[in-house]
């Protein structure tokens, strides 16, 4: 995955329930909806880098204060001068363009700590951008392994998750 450019990221929302989320059915939303926007956006070759999260109201959705459910937060960067409402599908809904500045640092935590890019080789922070998008990147992969007609436990992705803690002895800090 390449860095992106800052200033043509678009992102766009893909609503789903608290009930998808305790139920595990979420993790089947990410497969058919997350990963068949990309993998569509990347196969017209309208979109370079991207990441995804799970965001509500509170948390980088721009949405209505009485709006209860969760989101998909895909962000991807626009290759081709097209608009994004005519190429995503029906169901990403309030898409729009990423004011620069929303990119130009990286919550490390709640609290409001910054990514210090002098800590890595390429000190920018398209680099940071680019890892987290390479994280993306990974999990789609690895959602993928898995049969079409299967749904996936969320003990199965935890399981794979727990790799990463376990490499980096983050569960005994």
């Amino acid at each position: 995955m390449e860095k992106p450019n800052l200033d043509r990221l678009w992102e766009t929302f893909i609503r789903f329930s608290w009930d998808d989320l305790s139920s595990g059915g979420y993790i089947g939303l990410i497969r058919d909806k997350v990963a068949y926007t990309i993998s569509m956006l990347k196969a017209k070759g309208s979109v370079g880098w991207y990441c995804f999260w799970i965001h509500d109201k509170n948390s980088g959705v721009p949405t209505s204060e009485d709006d209860e459910y969760l989101y998909f937060h895909i962000r991807f960067e626009l290759k081709k001068h097209v608009s994004p409402v005519d190429i995503l599908p029906i169901y990403c809904v309030l898409t729009r363009q990423v004011e620069p500045e929303w990119v130009k640092s990286v919550a490390i935590d709640g609290n409001g700590a910054q990514f210090d890019v002098s800590l890595l080789r390429d000190e920018s922070i398209e680099e940071v951008w680019r890892l987290i998008g390479e994280q993306s990147e990974w999990l789609l992969y690895m959602l993928d392994r898995f049969k079409d007609n299967v749904n996936v436990p969320v003990s199965h992705i935890k399981g794979f998750m727990n790799q990463f803690t376990d490499m980096t002895a983050l569960p005994m800090r």
